[in-house]
């Protein structure tokens, strides 16, 4: 008897059904490729914790259900498919049509997360997000393990975008999906403009598609791949001795639910329900030793502190008051920084007493810092500042204003800074004073620069990092008005054939000098929302007529927004150490004295001790020559020049780069 063989057909074939077995066989495959995929798309606003579960959850719900019936699971859109859909198709093969599938339905439900009917209350999530769903995970929060800057860069931008743009991002660098396919995926998986969240998506990428990639496979967005941390264990007790009550009361609750049935059914649609973002009890809250724990040193490794961060009325006013600010709420914001409502529960850094005022401080994941202060007493308004604070780092998030009382500051510190001391920028030769911390982390109060008028003195923050994160040295930050302090650093004069020098921290005795003369020159920088402010020493001249030295020096200021802000100042000799230095440029708004503008060129009119006037100038040292044109011509082999002038004289300076090029005085 004849033994016949089943003929081999592809499940990818227009007419035959995709069976539940081959689905399943898919999703057991390429079940890591298809969570990382719903993690990538689903919304930040979700927290990490919350994100990964989501992802295990729209992927194992995508599989269909064991009784399904073969002949009505089939290759998504077959008899409707578009020809640019079917093209893409056979673009990826017979063999992944099973995947094709579980990864349509995977996307689907990732998207519908972001996706709200016109009826719904815009400050709420999407029903989707709000939905209980499996997995569920008990007493612990999962986060995906946390990479460095660049991957947190992206994963910023990818918030800021539309879920259907992520979706495309991913799609073409996760999956290698051409622009086509990727178009007809999302058309399929309902997306109202495919082309224009592909053509956003392309921007995502640049100006390198592979390391794009390369970030995007990284464990920072890998929710198979995670780490555990506890939830609040002294919240957990409280509920678990509450449940006890809730019981007892379900009988009286019913009775009473039922008695007001009819009130109930008259209120608005989402009445009642609670915001995550807003309430006191998901607010995110760090461990103590965390910070000394991760190679992540900002503000997400601060752990929570101040006696009254178990205060919930107080929380929930200063979330309130973030949400949605009342008359009597004056607001603040540095420039660039937005004022929205947190879209996903914020951490809590601080709650407490200082200086007679309620203080709240919070961390919204990565951009901004909040603070929200309420008299004790009286019938004053209560006050609510943001900040931003991108990417900070040892440095720039060691330290933060909790309270500003006339002249002088307290500040919050990091818990990895092991010493504080005081010192006067304008008196470098004294010494640092020891400053008193509290047991919070909160400093005696602290002189304040002045805002205007004289400037006497300019205090500023010594402080030293813990030898247990191995960044054991002194850095110098000062309080330019907004809730982060600046940090001073400085880049000395370039040396003899040496390379390029990088900047340095100002606590050395050549640095401080060159402070002594520039440190007023900071209030104009005072509000502006500064993260970073550096010295560089550029070039040192010869003055004319057989007189001393001068140098020339760009102080830069780097935002937290990122423009930048330079002032180049004259130090030409002075009868006092702290003779404040002549500004000959300020311009705003450019890469210039920063690594993406390493070369430069200023001048300025200078008069020797005769009564003559001369045209100075000097370049960085890439700069081998330098011609004045205008009503006075002069060239200069070399980093300077200088050329006799009239005090008034009209001169344009250019230089000329060792390496090729041209290069204009800046103004």
């Amino acid at each position: 008897m004849p033994i016949h063989q089943p003929q081999q057909r592809s499940a990818a074939a227009s007419s035959e059904p995709l069976g539940v077995q081959q689905a399943e066989a898919a999703l057991v495959e390429h079940y890591p490729r298809l969570v990382r995929l719903a993690y990538v798309v689903l919304p930040p606003s979700l927290g990490r914790h919350r994100r990964v579960l989501a992802a295990h959850g729209a992927v194992q719900r995508a599989l269909p259900g064991a009784r399904t019936s073969p002949d009505r699971v089939r290759v998504p859109a077959q008899s409707r498919r578009s020809p640019e859909a079917a093209r893409a198709a056979r673009a990826e093969g017979p063999a992944s049509a099973p995947y094709a599938w579980m990864r349509l339905r995977v996307l689907r439900t990732a998207l519908a997360y972001e996706r709200r009917p016109r009826w719904w209350p815009g400050r709420l999530p999407a029903p989707a997000a709000l939905r209980p769903t499996l997995p569920v995970v008990w007493g612990l929060r999962l986060f995906p393990r946390a990479g460095g800057v660049d991957e947190l860069a992206l994963d910023r931008a990818l918030s800021e975008v539309p879920g259907a743009v992520r979706a495309a991002f991913a799609l073409q660098l996760l999956d290698g999906l051409p622009e086509t396919a990727v178009r007809a995926l999302l058309a399929e998986a309902g997306v109202d403009d495919p082309a224009g969240a592909v053509r956003r998506a392309a921007r995502l990428g640049r100006p390198d598609p592979v390391a794009a990639q390369v970030l995007l496979r990284s464990g920072e967005f890998d929710p198979c791949t995670v780490q555990t941390r506890p939830s609040d264990l002294l919240r957990r007790r409280h509920r678990v001795r509450a449940a006890a009550l809730a019981a007892a009361l379900c009988v009286v609750a019913g009775t009473l639910a039922v008695a007001a049935g009819k009130e109930v059914r008259d209120e608005a649609p989402g009445a009642g329900v609670t915001v995550p973002a807003l309430d006191p009890a998901a607010l995110l809250r760090t461990a103590a030793e965390q910070w000394a724990d991760t190679s992540r040193i900002d503000f997400t490794a601060w752990p929570v502190r101040g006696d009254r961060r178990g205060d919930g009325e107080l929380l929930g006013r200063a979330l309130r008051a973030w949400s949605e600010p009342s008359g009597n709420v004056q607001v603040s914001t540095t420039p660039g920084t937005v004022g929205v409502p947190p879209a996903q529960p914020p951490r809590l850094l601080f709650a407490g007493e200082v200086d007679g005022a309620a203080v709240v401080l919070f961390h919204d994941g990565g951009v901004r810092i909040v603070r929200y202060a309420e008299p004790l007493a009286g019938g004053g308004g209560a006050a609510l500042d943001f900040a931003r604070t991108d990417d900070a780092d040892v440095t720039t998030g060691a330290a933060v204003v909790v309270s500003r009382t006339g002249e002088k500051a307290r500040f919050l510190l990091a818990p990895w800074i092991s010493e504080t001391t005081t010192r006067d920028l304008l008196a470098p030769d004294t010494p640092g004073r020891p400053l008193e911390v509290g047991p919070d982390g909160i400093t005696a109060p602290v002189e304040r620069p002045a805002a205007g008028g004289g400037c006497d003195a300019w205090p500023v923050l010594q402080l030293r990092s813990s030898e247990r994160i191995v960044e054991n040295h002194a850095f110098l930050v000062t309080d330019l008005g907004d809730l982060a302090p600046a940090h001073l650093t400085y880049t000395p004069k370039p040396g003899r054939g040496a390379p390029a020098r990088q900047p340095r921290e100002a606590t050395g005795p050549e640095a401080l000098l060159a402070w002594v003369r520039t440190a007023c020159s900071l209030r104009a920088l005072s509000g502006s929302g500064v993260r970073a402010v550096n010295n560089w020493a550029f070039a040192e001249q010869r003055l004319p007529e057989g007189e001393a030295s001068a140098e020339w020096l760009c102080t830069r200021a780097d935002t937290w927004r990122g423009p930048g802000r330079v002032l180049v100042q004259f130090l030409q000799p002075a009868a006092s150490p702290t003779a404040p230095a002549a500004v000959v440029a300020d311009r705003n708004d450019t890469a210039l004295c920063s690594r993406f503008g390493q070369h430069i060129l200023a001048g300025t009119h200078w008069k020797a001790a005769s009564g003559r006037w001369y045209v100075l100038a000097a370049g960085s040292r890439a700069v081998n020559r330098i011609e004045a044109t205008g009503q006075v011509r002069g060239t200069a082999g070399g980093p300077t020049l200088a050329v006799r002038a009239p005090r008034d004289a009209s001169v344009e300076l250019t230089a000329r780069l060792r390496e090729g090029g041209t290069l204009a005085a800046v103004r």
